[in-house]
């Protein structure tokens, strides 16, 4: 019995060897099907899914906008882009280092959308290599590193078939937010090489008043936002009575056009129906055309324009009986001659600064301030469905007043006294973008008596074929010079020096709106650095809890030096009233006790206040390694988990079988 016990246990143990054997074969091979599982995985990713990607950060740092995906589908030719980046920047300033990061994903990511029509290509500029000289030739910014002299490079070369050029110099992260659209910008100017042109349609002596150039009288020059315009656009003058816009212009310009005809204004509607981009600045009074006289020689009388046929069918009012009064940011203008005030604050005047600027649209966000005079409110229509996006608004400080009050003579203490905010907002300046209707439903016009059709007259669009895009103002005194910018003579030479931003404004506007739709769409992005809340919370809460401590602390530690400083002198203060300090030139051995207290108590002041300045950094010190530890490790960490799980499962269920 026992030996056919022996061999019965010896049966099974071979058994069990040989299911251990098997089982260890099958592992191996499931092991080798598994790597070739990846393998073979990976590499049909990369045939058939090499623009799959997953975008995890909050705001989508990685993660083209339509607009973009719609300029990299419309490339033709081939663009090349060429990244200068110095290594070195990232390992001294590990700000660059991240920054540098983002740049080389998100044009990787425009390469792997272009369809083969962008090319990348890094380059690693060492000094005095080729590589930087070819960094200078393209004119990119070398910025010297330390004291040596060694220059660090950042930027960025696009070429297209033809050897045009766009370059961004040197990458600021002061600019991060809005990287894609820097880099959709260079893009599609390659694609499209050819300068903008810029149609300007005023009542407005905007390319200078030649009355007042011949009497020599200021304001004679064209105005600085058109010379400005000039350098980057192709600009062109456009009459009143016009009824045609040209179809080489892709922004059209209608500043304060005062009585315009009906053809008129059915040709800046067809403009629009077709595809072309509008700013239309109104004024419920122009301060520019009020401080210039009339044919007469007497001030005009008529100083409003409107556009409420267009607008008002476009789904935008613009009403020109109020202006819009704000206290915040308010010039200040002498008073009258009989007010005994010498200044007051002129509430029709004011600077838009901070919050009144639309900080997350390109146009605006880099703009400091902008400067309006008796402006009036823009706003959606009831029941519009278009998109309204405001980019100057007044601040809660703000009222509206009677567009009356500020027209001939206007008295800015009365304007003061009855001013009253109300802790509402106005939209000054907004961008409107959405399918529009034809305000002309039943087609043009009757010719005005004594004028003909034009050859080629276009035909009739009852609606734009896609969304249209135009900014809307209700101030037009943004163009003025005086309003926003000092011109000097400078030996023989006009030298202007802005006091605010309205002519980069409106270079900016004009700039974004003749490009395409998909420019116009694209956002500000968020930035790929961003601080720990959680210990920025902290920190503020234990500098106010420290700060108290470290105040009185203070305070106790300069009585008590004081108090030394006067032992040391041998002097007393009295303690009767009206008795003066005697001076003694021997110490006493109380007050050399007192000076030996004065001296332990400004030693522990000391130690105490340094204690309190160490104990302000340790939890936030502390906390910050914690989360950067948690940050790092905890993924790791869960994955180890979740296989130690895993394997303790699959242990119990052989266990089981077993059993």
């Amino acid at each position: 019995m026992a030996d056919l016990a022996a061999e019965q246990r010896a049966a099974q143990l071979a058994k069990e060897a040989r299911a251990a054997r098997k089982r260890l074969g099958f592992s191996g091979l499931g092991i080798i099907a598994a790597l070739v599982l990846a393998i073979g995985v990976n590499l049909l990713a990369e045939r058939l899914l090499p623009r799959v990607r997953v975008d995890f950060t909050q705001s989508g740092l990685y993660t083209l906008s339509d607009g973009t995906r719609q300029v990299l589908a419309g490339l033709k030719d081939p663009v090349t882009l060429r990244l200068f980046y110095s290594r070195r920047l990232g390992a001294e300033i590990p700000t660059y280092g991240a920054y540098a990061d983002r740049v080389r994903e998100i044009l990787g990511e425009y390469a792997a959308r272009s369809n083969g029509k962008l090319k990348l290509e890094l380059f690693d500029p060492e000094p005095f290599s080729e590589t930087e000289d070819r960094a200078m030739g393209y004119g990119l910014q070398g910025v010297p590193l330390d004291q040596g002299g060694e220059q660090v490079w950042f930027g960025l070369v696009a070429t297209n078939l033809v050897d045009e050029e766009r370059t961004i110099p040197f990458f600021q992260p002061e600019r991060e937010r809005f990287l894609e659209y820097d880099l959709t910008r260079l893009v599609w100017e390659l694609s499209n090489p050819r300068r903008p042109t810029v149609a300007v349609m005023t009542s407005l002596p905007l390319n200078g008043d030649p009355r007042a150039m011949m009497m020599r009288q200021p304001g004679a020059q064209p105005a600085v936002v058109m010379q400005q315009m000039r350098q980057f656009f192709t600009v062109k003058d456009v009459p009143l009575d016009v009824q045609v816009i040209e179809e080489d212009i892709q922004v059209l310009l209608v500043a304060h056009a005062q009585r315009l005809t009906d053809s008129a204004q059915y040709a800046i509607d067809q403009f629009v129906m077709r595809g072309g981009k509008l700013i239309a600045l109104v004024d419920p009074h122009s301060e520019s055309q009020a401080s210039r006289p009339g044919p007469g020689g007497q001030p005009p009388s008529d100083t409003g324009s409107q556009l409420d046929r267009l607008l008002n069918a476009w789904g935008v009012e613009t009403p020109h009986d109020k202006v819009v009064l704000d206290l915040r940011g308010a010039w200040r203008v002498r008073a009258g001659a009989t007010d005994r005030v010498q200044a007051v604050d002129y509430v029709a005047w004011y600077n838009l600064s901070s919050d009144s600027i639309n900080r997350q649209e390109v146009v605006t966000a880099q703009l400091d301030q902008v400067t309006v005079a008796s402006a009036g409110e823009v706003r959606r229509r009831d029941g519009a469905t278009v998109e309204f996006t405001p980019l100057l608004t007044s601040s809660p400080q703000s009222m509206l007043g009677d567009v009356a009050a500020v027209k001939g003579d206007p008295s800015p203490v009365r304007i003061l006294a009855d001013f009253r905010a109300d802790g509402q907002r106005r939209v000054l300046l907004a961008r409107v973008r959405g399918t529009l209707r034809s305000a002309f439903p039943d087609g043009p016009p009757e010719v005005a008596e004594g004028q003909t059709r034009p050859e080629n007259f276009p035909a009739h669009r009852a609606e734009t074929a896609g969304p249209a895009n135009l900014v809307v103002g209700n101030d037009s005194d943004i163009l003025e010079d005086r309003f926003w910018v000092r011109v000097q003579d400078f030996f023989g030479q006009q030298v202007a020096t802005p006091l605010s931003n309205n002519g980069a404004m409106v270079a900016n506007l004009a700039d974004t709106l003749a490009g395409s739709d998909a420019l116009i769409t694209l956002r500000s992005r968020g930035e790929s650095l961003r601080p720990f809340e959680l210990v920025e919370n902290i920190r503020r809460n234990a500098d106010a809890q420290y700060r108290q401590t470290e105040r009185q602390l203070t305070q106790r530690l300069e009585d008590t030096e004081k108090r030394l400083r006067e032992l040391r002198q041998g002097s007393q203060p009295s303690t009767q009233p009206g008795e003066r300090n005697q001076s003694q030139t021997v110490i006493t051995p109380e007050q050399r006790a007192e000076i030996d207290k004065a001296r332990g108590e400004i030693v522990a002041t000391r130690r105490q206040l340094r204690a309190v300045q160490l104990e302000l950094r340790r939890d936030i010190e502390g906390l910050e390694t914690w989360l950067r530890v948690v940050n790092i490790a905890l993924v790791p960490a869960l994955l180890t988990a979740f296989a130690i799980g895993l394997a303790l499962m699959r242990a119990r269920r052989r266990a089981a079988a077993r059993g």
